[in-house]
């Protein structure tokens, strides 16, 4: 079976960079190097910004792909009408075991990103600025990066900048989760619909958008609407990250301009001649067979055309030997368990869909799938979030795709291959597994003060459990960057004034390289 991918996987390019320059040269650029590489860049004011996104067809790389121009005018909007500071916040969360390319920006190129990022905030008047990351690596690439510019959270600067770990969960990456953990709360939707860019952190208007979103703007901000549009379709021009995996020689995120054919990409990584079907977008897409591989360019309207999805960039290929419901079922079974629990088609449908097929592989026959398409039909645009519709995408594309194989299995009794489990997954455990960010900080209680209302406890379980007699019973050590925020909301929310955060002993915060205090060079020209 697919070990799961490496948080940086090998990083190729076709034709030339764009996103990518300067990797050829080091793993990481700092500020210096970035400066070198791409050059400072000038600020703009919020309708020449979003006018140059609608010049270069800019759309949303985390799968939703809502043109960046039109969320950008809502959001200044709804600040003036509003009378309120919005705020910016990076989307860096990639909990998809498929996906890897902003973590990989993240990590190798994070000032790409924040220049987009600031270039926003400075025309939008914001004054915080929010980058949401899933993994260690990430957190500590984009601190790095943030203490280089002389960013912080510090009161009294003209733009904070903090960052906030949510899970590496499907549901924490989609947009009202982050705001919901930037916020203060868990890292999971919130149940209704709202538009972040009426409310959003805080209740303030949000521009949220994706981190490769950001660093394709920076960069069409450097070298203009013109130079950008050389590169790549006329109706969708630019490059495109995608991340490839399943069934490749070398799992990869590649920078391709869009108009690449799919099956160059393909051959890029190793992908099997005739593959028996590539997944396109991710575990919220859609399969493809080997006609519609050969017919593709990459890019959305292309992707569609064949019964695709661009999706947020992931492309995995499967090969004729293994069974592909088989690879499908063990996808079902990860989705049915990122259920986020909040309404009955994800806590409930996604399992029974998830059980549906494997009754199907395991001889349920045409009852089996009667039953497994009515289950699917009925999660659809009813969820709380975009996860049941997601995961419903996958089932009914998966039906549709291998019907040879689901008649096999249905009349058959099977295909006769075994399922080789060629899609990455994460490995079990892997979130108990993961070493969070220490703070340097740990909480502490005041038992001359300490009441046992326990509220502290359903805030942050993770770090206080209820003992016996009903007081609580703090975790002896340093409380993780990623769980910051709570335990300080469970300080706040103390009725007794009990609990308290104090610096941990003998212990530095959080795990950063050792960088020289520098002045806020917010867009690399100095200002900010």
């Amino acid at each position: 079976m697919n070990a799961p991918l490496p948080d940086v996987p090998e990083v190729r390019v076709v034709g030339l960079p764009q996103l990518t320059q300067g990797f050829d040269l080091v793993e990481r650029l700092d500020l210096a190097m970035h400066l070198k590489v791409h050059g400072p860049l000038e600020p703009m004011n919020g309708e020449r910004l979003a006018q140059l996104a609608d010049d270069i067809s800019l759309r949303g790389r985390g799968g939703a792909g809502f043109p960046f121009g039109r969320k950008l005018r809502s959001v200044a909007k709804s600040a003036i009408r509003r009378g309120v500071r919005p705020v910016v916040v990076i989307n860096g969360s990639e909990g998809e075991p498929a996906c890897r390319k902003d973590t990989v920006m993240l990590n190798r190129s994070p000032h790409l990103i924040l220049d987009g990022a600031l270039l926003a905030a400075e025309a939008l008047g914001a004054r915080t600025l929010i980058v949401a990351v899933t993994r260690n690596s990430t957190e500590i690439s984009i601190r790095a990066a943030l203490a280089e510019r002389g960013l912080s959270d510090r009161r009294g600067q003209s733009l904070r900048a903090r960052v906030v770990r949510t899970p590496e969960r499907m549901v924490s990456g989609e947009a009202s989760a982050v705001i919901r953990a930037a916020s203060g709360g868990p890292a999971l939707p919130p149940g209704r619909r709202e538009r972040a860019a009426e409310s959003g952190v805080g209740g303030a208007p949000t521009l949220l958008s994706n981190a490769e979103t950001f660093a394709q703007l920076a960069v069409a901000a450097r070298i203009g609407a013109r130079r950008y549009g050389h590169t790549g379709l006329d109706t969708e021009p630019g490059t495109v990250l995608l991340t490839l995996s399943g069934a490749v020689a070398r799992p990869m995120v590649v920078e391709v301009p869009s108009g690449v054919p799919l099956r160059y990409v393909l051959q890029l990584a190793g992908a099997p001649p005739l593959p028996q079907g590539v997944l396109t977008g991710g575990y919220h897409g859609n399969w493809i067979d080997s006609m519609a591989v050969h017919n593709a360019v990459v890019s959305r309207e292309s992707m569609a055309a064949v019964g695709g999805s661009l999706g947020a960039g992931a492309i995995l290929p499967i090969g004729p030997e293994t069974c592909p419901l088989g690879e499908a079922l063990r996808v079902a079974n990860w989705l049915a368990a990122e259920t986020a629990g909040q309404c009955g088609p994800c806590r409930l449908g996604l399992p029974a869909a998830a059980g549906g097929l494997s009754d199907v592989l395991n001889g349920g026959g045409p009852a089996a799938l009667e039953a497994l398409r009515e289950v699917t039909q009925a999660v659809k645009g009813r969820g709380a979030c975009k996860h049941p519709d997601g995961s419903a995408r996958f089932f009914a594309s998966t039906l549709s795709a291998f019907t040879d194989d689901l008649a096999a299995h249905v009349l058959d009794g099977g295909c006769g291959r075994p399922t080789t489990g060629v899609l990455p997954l994460p490995s079990p455990g892997y979130q108990d597994a993961e070493e969070s960010i220490p703070s340097g900080e740990r909480l502490a209680v005041d038992w001359t003060l300490c009441q046992g209302h326990g509220l502290c406890a359903d805030i942050v379980p993770e770090l206080i459990r209820l003992g016996p007699d009903g007081f609580p019973a703090l975790a002896d050590a340093s409380v993780p960057m990623h769980l910051r925020g709570r335990a300080q909301r469970a300080v706040r929310r103390c009725p007794a004034l009990a609990l308290r955060v104090e610096q941990a002993p003998q212990e530095r915060p959080a795990a950063l390289p050792a960088l020289p205090a520098v002045n806020r060079k917010a867009l690399g020209s100095g200002r900010g």
